[in-house]
């Protein structure tokens, strides 16, 4: 299942037809309800439901033949907290059971794109969000409709107030949009200018990451070196180059005061959180990784 994709805006589109949701900080997830089953499914296409166990469960109220997209968070101390999210993803199936009880998820739906066996993802998206609350409403958490607006001065309102529970910005469509799988056929607004980037190696040791070689998706595909990683994302990446195997020698790469620096190259590779730079100066400052589930 091919999921939409949203193209990063630097301000809030504003005109008819459109409509506003909240951007959360979590997981991309959809759920699929087979007569019998139910299974989930990441952004990346691996099979994740043995990691949300309580999601599975509860998805077993939904009508066989639906179909959902949507983001999955976990909640903490009254915002959504990426790292507790993170740490169900990664977690094994013995370990999630316990995790499930502990670090309950919760599941934003944006879209229905399945219902009672019906491919809705050439319905309107204003039909498509009428199907989704009508189904979702009576069920209640963890299943539930993301929040929806027409008005631009409410979403304006959200995107200044909503990061205080760990909302990242806006994500907008328009009202008569079919499903634009595989495509940016949406827009989003961040607070910062964050890109998901291509972390193509890093320097350094496979036991002391130092910085990470990255191609940063602004047009210039030449790769450049990170900031320098703190302790936390360092531990992050040897993690999981080790999970790949061992990185094999790459080329060089030019960093920033160091001249031509030899890295080891990841196959595949990671994605990474960057604060977006459309120069080469300052090196992007890695925020975190972006599991791929």
């Amino acid at each position: 299942m091919r999921v939409a994709l949203a193209a990063a805006v630097r301000s809030l589109p504003q005109g008819a037809g459109l409509a506003y949701e909240p951007k959360f900080d979590g997981h991309r997830l959809v759920v699929v309800r087979t007569a019998s089953a139910v299974t989930l499914q990441a952004r990346s296409g691996r099979i994740v439901t043995s990691a949300f166990p309580d999601l599975a469960a509860a998805a077993l109220l939904l009508p066989a033949g639906t179909v959902l997209d949507g983001e999955v968070v976990v909640w903490s101390a009254g915002r959504t907290d990426f790292a507790l999210v993170q740490r169900r993803a990664a977690a094994t199936p013995a370990r999630a059971a316990v995790l499930a009880q502990s670090l309950p998820a919760s599941y934003a739906a944006f879209d229905v794109l399945e219902l009672a066996g019906l491919d809705l993802r050439e319905r309107p998206y204003e039909r498509r969000r009428a199907l989704l609350v009508d189904l979702l409403l009576p069920l209640g958490p963890p299943l539930q409709p993301v929040p929806m607006t027409t008005d631009p001065e409410l979403a304006a309102t959200w995107y200044e107030t909503l990061p205080a529970s760990g909302i990242e910005g806006l994500v907008i469509k328009r009202l008569d949009q079919r499903y634009p799988a595989g495509r940016r056929g949406w827009r989003k607004l961040r607070h910062t200018d964050v890109r998901d980037t291509a972390v193509i190696g890093y320097t350094g040791t496979p036991r002391r990451p130092l910085a990470l070689v990255l191609v940063l998706p602004v047009g210039d595909e030449t790769p450049l070196v990170s900031s320098p990683l703190t302790a936390a994302l360092r531990a992050e990446v040897a993690e999981a180059a080790a999970a790949r195997g061992a990185a094999r020698p790459g080329a060089t790469v030019t960093a920033i005061g160091l001249g031509e620096v030899p890295y080891r190259a990841l196959d595949p590779p990671l994605t990474a959180e960057v604060r977006h730079t459309s120069a080469r100066h300052p090196p992007p400052e890695v925020l975190r990784l972006r599991a791929d589930l």
